[in-house]
């Protein structure tokens, strides 16, 4: 069936009609399509542009269409020619409407007064990213936690802390679980914004230039439990920011869960040993029995340029657009559905795969006693004692030149070695750069030091705490 076609005196081709169908993916938004008929309907029964009996009848054929078609008594073959079921259709909004003036006649052939499809599939994707929005902040919030809870178990858990892929300076692994948490938690934050932009009803907004029937858009807005209604007609329909928005919301989320997939890879081999997977996340090899390969970060890691894809493609559709509607927006769906699929399937596996994750504290350890990652440390305890830092940074650069040829870390060094480089050295020097004093002595808030973390991980709960009250609010509300 087609919603249109009067004016037209050829049958429509037949590859061209599959090419122009969009039915094969825009099913999923059958929910959301038949919500807004629904409030649609009572609206224009509400406000006597249709008598009420047809509103009535409307409304409730399509909440049975809705029950039929989630029992799967409405879920035609997935037909290749087009040829049967739901797939002869050309989007969900033609199944729907043809689905229902087969149930209740000329009744209703008065639901699509006062609208375009331009403000119903508009009005469908906003609902939809909203919906998809709330089930990604869900899953993001399952990673938070088990991020706090890693932290806070490994509070005092030293490591080395890298800049360039070289040892740098020593931390804690709680310090390094904290780092991802702040991530994910403007990933939480964005998203929630994202939101705050998509959640505006556009229905009502016709083709381009609204619709002559004296409907009521707050009326709709209210039902459909949207904040607030869109400004501006033309924009409403032709607005695609919010898709564009939120895929680049999963994108950055899914850059830092590539990142993490990155080192939790390296320091699961046999170099570093610094953690090891679980077997329930891991696969092995088809041909070498004893390899453990971390598969699962992998694909996360991989889907990451998936997602990204969508984004791009996104991009591209839009930027040559004049205003309002043009066909090429349909392409919005598969991206948005793609990435919003890619993005929830990642962050549920990778909060199981860094639940089941141990980790080797004396491996880190160990690794965070080489590299000469105390020297910083070492030139600080001049500086404390007087000596300018760039004198400092010089003197201890050299102390790292001679214990590299002697093939030793600094803490090695015999105290008449130190004190060649600098009278200023005694052996209190000793106790100031070993890992443990080179972690606590950074005390500052957001440094590695145990309190500092401490501090931290109490700030993340609490902040987490807020943020489920405010989001339960919301749903109370809503």
């Amino acid at each position: 069936m087609r919603l249109w076609g009067g004016r037209f005196s050829e049958q429509p081709d037949v590859a061209a009609s599959k090419f122009h169908s969009s039915i094969g993916f825009d099913i999923r938004l059958y929910r959301h399509d038949i919500a807004g008929s629904v409030a649609h309907a009572q609206m224009l029964g509400a406000r006597g542009i249709i008598p009420s009996a047809d509103a009535e009848a409307i409304a409730e054929a399509l909440e049975g269409i809705l029950r039929d078609i989630e029992s799967g008594a409405l879920a035609g073959p997935a037909a290749p020619d087009g040829a049967e079921g739901i797939h002869s259709f050309e989007d969900i909004h033609s199944f729907v409407e043809a689905e229902l003036v087969s149930r209740i006649g000329d009744a209703g052939r008065r639901l699509h007064t006062g609208r375009s499809r331009n403000d119903q599939v508009a009005l469908d994707m906003r609902m939809y990213v909203m919906e998809e929005i709330d089930a990604v902040r869900a899953l993001l919030m399952e990673l938070l936690e088990t991020l706090a809870r890693i932290a806070e178990e490994h509070a005092g858990t030293i490591m080395p802390g890298y800049t360039h892929m070289q040892k740098a300076q020593p931390v804690t692994l709680g310090h390094h679980m904290l780092a991802y948490f702040e991530m994910f938690k403007r990933d939480y934050q964005r998203l929630g914004g994202c939101r705050e932009r998509t959640d505006e009803m556009p229905l009502g907004s016709g083709a381009l230039a609204s619709t002559p029937y004296p409907i009521d858009r707050e009326f709709v807005k209210e039902k459909l439990r949207f904040s607030k209604i869109t400004a501006n007609s033309i924009d409403a329909v032709s607005d695609r920011d919010f898709c564009v928005e939120y895929v680049s919301c999963l994108s950055i989320a899914m850059m830092h869960l590539s990142r993490f997939c990155e080192e939790l890879v390296l320091w699961s081999a046999e170099e570093f040993g610094f953690a090891v997977i679980s077997d329930a996340y891991a696969t092995g090899s088809s041909i070498m029995p004893q390899k453990k390969n971390p598969d699962t970060l992998e694909l996360v890691r991989g889907k990451t340029g998936r997602v990204y894809g969508s984004l791009m493609g996104l991009l591209a559709m839009m930027k040559g657009l004049p205003l309002a509607y043009n066909k090429d927006m349909q392409e919005d769906k598969e991206a948005v559905f793609d990435a919003s699929d890619t993005a929830k399937a990642c962050l549920s596996v990778f909060v199981g795969t860094l639940g089941g994750v141990t980790f080797n504290k004396g491996a880190m350890r160990a690794g965070a006693l080489g590299g000469y990652a105390n020297a910083t440390d070492a030139a600080d305890w001049l500086v404390r004692r007087g000596v300018p830092f760039r004198d400092a940074h010089r003197i201890v650069g050299g102390l790292v030149l001679r214990a590299a040829g002697k093939r030793v870390p600094l803490e090695a060094l015999p105290l008449e070695d130190m004190k060649a480089a600098s009278g200023v050295f005694d052996e209190t020097v000793y106790e100031a750069i070993t890992v443990e004093a080179c972690v606590d002595v950074r005390g500052a808030p957001g440094g590695p030091g145990s309190g500092a973390v401490r501090e931290a991980i109490a700030n993340a709960k609490l902040w987490m705490r807020q943020a489920r009250e405010a989001q339960e609010t919301k749903d109370g509300r809503s």
